[in-house]
């Protein structure tokens, strides 16, 4: 297979962000403003993300730099230190276990479910111990993890659960937003997300005293207001009562939120439209396992296949010759030099899915010819 390039603008990534004329425009406003720290945008952005997320009063939205420093301060939040345990599935991103060590506790690594990818809280039953303080919980690409497994979990041992939903901002579980029903949510809005801050992340907490400490933790334990900061202001006097981290969200990054924000809707409905394309066109291919979703709900960060192990290579190599380009998520976090001797369990699922999973092109807007030739180079594989 053979593309004309002038005719269809070239290889096809696997992530392309949409920038338009509203995020040149939202660029040009804060530096014309010219109050480039955290202000009055980062405030507005965490307005939207309140309201977008469906939150009650009880609930409380705070941005960040980064999705990793979302999940750091979330360890924080729920106490975690030296000497602490955190379950994680080892199919996860690498941010999660640096921020488990960030805190100076360890990453016990755990499996997941074949059928969603997403932790197993059978096995995680097996991984507790007195040194348990925290479990992270990750919702993988379209995939939602059993929240109400979850939920018993946390009972029965009494610990705290960071949900990890970088990958499924704007989707929705049983009719409720995600962020809106767990106990502390992370979301990423890094370069390739679905929707892009160029980077940022946020945190949603459920108590005005979480809140608070987020606020002076984000901008190095300095206890000035943020709602002064959110006037484009700062105060000059002020305590510090703990130890902060250099992680508030700039005008400029809260700026392009707010601009993707805006169409939202459309983003994630030209993603599913494309998932329901992919899925159509390879549930009857012989060796080639799609996602168990119809998208119904769902806000679809990546789109992954999965192929016995002999043939990915092979299928990525023939899809590359063909300009179009795919990923893996992730190489396991017990596969890590790092993390040789942390603890784990029995990651059988894990250790096959990691042989046999990888991503093809998604994007916001994709357009009808770039569909059609990931698909058509797909086919011709196995063809």
């Amino acid at each position: 297979m053979k593309r004309d390039v002038n005719e269809t603008g070239g290889d096809i990534p696997v992530f392309k962000p949409i920038i338009e004329a509203a995020e040149f425009a939202a660029a040009k406003k804060v530096l014309e403003v010219g109050w480039l720290g955290m202000g009055s945008f980062v405030g507005e952005f965490e307005n939207k993300l309140h309201n977008f997320l469906e939150l009650d009063n009880k609930h409380f939205v705070v941005a960040v730099n980064t999705g990793h420093s979302a999940l750091h301060l979330a360890l924080l939040l729920a106490q975690v230190g030296p000497g602490d345990e955190v379950i994680t599935p080892s199919f996860n991103n690498i941010t999660d276990f640096q921020a488990i060590l960030s805190t100076g506790a360890q990453p016990v690594f755990c499996d997941i479910r074949d059928e969603d990818l997403c932790i197993d809280m059978q096995k995680a039953e097996k991984l507790v111990s007195k040194k348990t303080k925290a479990i992270v919980i990750m919702d993988y690409d379209c995939m939602l993890c059993d929240y109400a497994a979850v939920n018993r979990f946390a009972k029965k041992h009494n610990i705290r659960v960071i949900h990890d939903a970088a990958h499924v901002f704007g989707s929705r579980h049983k009719g409720k937003m995600i962020g809106s029903f767990s106990d502390i949510t992370m979301f990423s809005f890094d370069p390739v997300k679905t929707v892009t801050c160029i980077d940022g992340g946020a945190l949603v907490v459920r108590s005005q005293k979480e809140r608070d400490l987020l606020h002076e933790l984000r901008l190095v334990g300095m206890g000035q207001k943020s709602s002064i900061m959110y006037k484009n202001q700062r105060a000059w006097t002020y305590d510090v009562k703990r130890l902060g981290f250099r992680y508030h969200l700039a005008n400029l990054h809260a700026a392009i939120g707010l601009a993707q924000l805006q169409k939202i809707n459309k983003i994630i409905s030209t993603r599913q439209a494309v998932c329901r394309q992919y899925n159509a066109a390879f549930k009857n291919i012989n060796g080639l396992r799609v996602p168990a979703t119809d998208f119904k709900d769902i806000s679809p960060f990546l789109y992954y296949l999965r192929v016995d192990k002999k043939l990915r290579g092979l299928l990525r190599e023939h899809l590359q010759k063909s300009g179009i380009d795919t990923g893996i998520h992730w190489t396991p976090g017990h596969q890590f030099s790092l993390f040789k001797k942390s603890r784990q369990g029995d990651l059988s699922v894990t250790n096959r899915v990691a042989e046999e999973i990888f991503d093809i092109p998604l994007h916001s807007y994709m357009s009808e010819s770039d569909i059609k030739w990931v698909i058509a180079g797909i086919k011709s594989f196995f063809n």
